[in-house]
């Protein structure tokens, strides 16, 4: 009986260790997290000043934009929707906010409220269509994003809205405690979806949905809402980083947003959100649109001609297209 009540502790602080480990591997962001810390170690090692303040601070601001982008889109993944506007929707944004600030005299701390405004009313007008009128979600953010795109050409004529004004210009080049502000916005942003996702409704209602749809309708949840709002979230994050870039380089380009949408995709599912809805975390997405960052970082400091970035990028989509098939498969 002693023997066996000595052992005892041993063999349940050896169990409970093995289930701390199961439940990391059980994580969807715990593949992102392991890949994160090795390209992180290998960088370091073939670049050395990848460790500098300064650059990190550059990886931080860009993981930033495209992170603010793939919030959005890891809500419309979550929900078993795609949103292949948030590019064009950003860069639509950026040109009116640009112009509210130039044309009408808007006070820079009211543009990017009113350009997130605005963006919010590009992704209801996608959820309008998907969610009341049924139509593919793919066709219709297919659509749209043309649709936005070719608004901004339209709008600008191809040409930059600048300057944007030294008051304007503090939200995409200043720092606060030391850290970029487009940063905070997105770690705000992200609290916040934490936050919705983990403890209310709303956030309850997009993994259900997600996860089995007829059984969502079945339970009374209001799915056409969801996705409508859902989907204004997404032109809304869109809009955010569309400003914030804007401000960064302190013009309205029409080029702003051009690849964010694929990136987008790409954080999220590299996260561990699930092509097919209900699974998936926030801090995946981050995770995700970090490392994006980092491996553009990467190749400009290990001078890789920028042609092969994009070559990069599709490999990395399509391995984490097939991570996302082998996990469901295990499951």
């Amino acid at each position: 009986m002693t023997n066996t009540a000595l052992g005892s502790p041993a063999r349940a602080r050896s169990a409970a260790a093995p289930s701390l480990w199961s439940r990391f591997k059980g994580w969807e962001a715990s593949g992102i997290l392991i890949a994160l810390g090795l390209f992180a170690i290998i960088l370091s090692i073939a670049a050395p000043n990848f460790l500098s303040a300064y650059n990190l601070t550059v990886v931080a601001r860009a993981a930033a934009f495209v992170g603010l982008v793939a919030l959005g889109q890891t809500l419309v993944l979550l929900l078993g929707g795609i949103d292949l506007s948030v590019g064009a929707a950003a860069g639509l944004s950026a040109i009116v906010g640009s112009l509210m600030l130039t044309s009408l005299g808007v006070h820079p701390w009211l543009v990017i409220p009113l350009a997130c405004l605005f963006g919010l009313c590009l992704g209801l007008v996608n959820g309008f269509f998907i969610a009341y009128l049924k139509l593919n979600p793919f066709i219709v953010t297919l659509a749209s994003g043309e649709i936005f795109a070719g608004m901004t050409l339209v709008i600008t004529e191809g040409y930059p809205i600048r300057p944007l004004g030294a008051g304007f210009r503090v939200f995409g080049q200043g720092e606060l405690l030391g850290l970029p502000v487009p940063v905070w916005f997105f770690l705000v942003s992200a609290a916040i979806l934490i936050w919705v996702l983990r403890n209310t409704k709303f956030g309850r209602n997009i993994f259900a949905i997600g996860g089995n749809r007829d059984a969502a309708v079945l339970v009374g949840i209001r799915i056409r809402r969801v996705e409508l709002l859902v989907y204004g979230l997404a032109g809304m994050f869109a809009a955010m980083a569309g400003m914030l870039y804007a401000s960064r380089m302190d013009a309205g380009q029409p080029s702003v947003g051009e690849g964010w949408m694929l990136q987008a995709i790409t954080a999220a599912i590299i996260g561990g959100t699930s092509l097919r809805g209900g699974q998936g975390t926030i801090v995946g997405t981050a995770l995700g649109a970090l490392l994006l960052a980092m491996l553009a970082n990467g190749t400009v400091l290990l001078n890789v001609s920028g042609f092969w970035q994009r070559v990069i990028v599709g490999l990395v989509v399509l391995i984490a297209i097939l991570v996302d098939l082998a996990r469901r498969h295990r499951r």
